[in-house]
């Protein structure tokens, strides 16, 4: 089989607003020391440039209630401009073909998958993220969709709930759910939270393998992270 970069594993509406379409793009292969090379799931406007997709505020599409949106001044650590930028142009290219599961569910056996590096899995279909999560030999997931209107609850059993406050954590345990906890201080922790591995130990995503959603052993608290970290700041205290 010729070498894929990657490959579409959805094109329609999403789930977040129905009346605009996004694509799903699995990159097969990353050199993101954060996570390790796991596959990379993003979800971007079909037809909008991710850039240009930020800067008119329609970014909802893909990221749907979440806070940390750079459109609305969030502190979102991804740098829109090089990695979702990059495949979007190649997807318009046409350099990834359709995903077929007779063809390409072998690439994704035995592979740690990463559910979401740019857009919230809960845009595309539950099912489409269940089979690719089946496939694999583990994966990773967050959602801030809970409280919109379009959350398929079942992304639950595969995503950490994030959480940007104790209020909205406590909630989510309430419920059952997992969750990832953004923090200023990481030294209050519920019982059953631990700190992010990656930050205390230097274990990579693809080694820890904790955040696979509501059967995760323990919920995780993270220090707020990434250049843009003094807007989380700013706006929990105009809050």
């Amino acid at each position: 089989m010729k070498k894929l970069a990657g490959l579409i594993l959805y094109k329609g509406s999403s789930a977040l607003d129905r009346s605009r379409e996004i694509v799903v793009i699995a990159t097969l292969s990353s050199n993101n020391r954060k996570t390790g090379d796991m596959v990379q799931v993003w979800i971007l406007s079909e037809d909008t440039h991710p850039v240009q997709l930020s800067a008119d505020k329609l970014d909802d599409v893909i990221c749907g209630n979440c806070s940390h949106r750079q459109s609305l001044g969030g502190a979102c650590y991804v740098n829109i401009g090089q990695a979702p930028a990059s495949i979007f142009k190649a997807y318009k290219r046409g350099l990834y073909p359709s995903y077929d599961p007779s063809i390409h569910a072998g690439l994704f056996k035995g592979r740690k998958i990463r559910l979401g590096a740019y857009g919230d899995p809960a845009a595309m279909p539950f099912e489409i993220a269940e089979h690719i999560v089946s496939l694999s030999d583990g994966h990773t997931a967050y959602t801030h969709q809970q409280k919109h209107k379009g959350f398929d609850e079942r992304f639950l059993s595969l995503c950490m709930v994030s959480a940007d406050t104790p209020k909205q954590a406590a909630a989510a345990h309430a419920i059952g759910a997992k969750t990832f906890r953004i923090a200023v201080d990481i030294t209050d922790k519920f019982d059953g939270e631990i700190e992010c591995l990656s930050d205390s130990k230097g274990i990579s995503c693809h080694d820890c393998g904790i955040c696979k959603g509501s059967s995760a052993p323990v919920s995780i608290v993270i220090a707020v992270h990434g250049s843009r970290k003094g807007n989380f700041l700013n706006n929990r205290k105009a809050a």
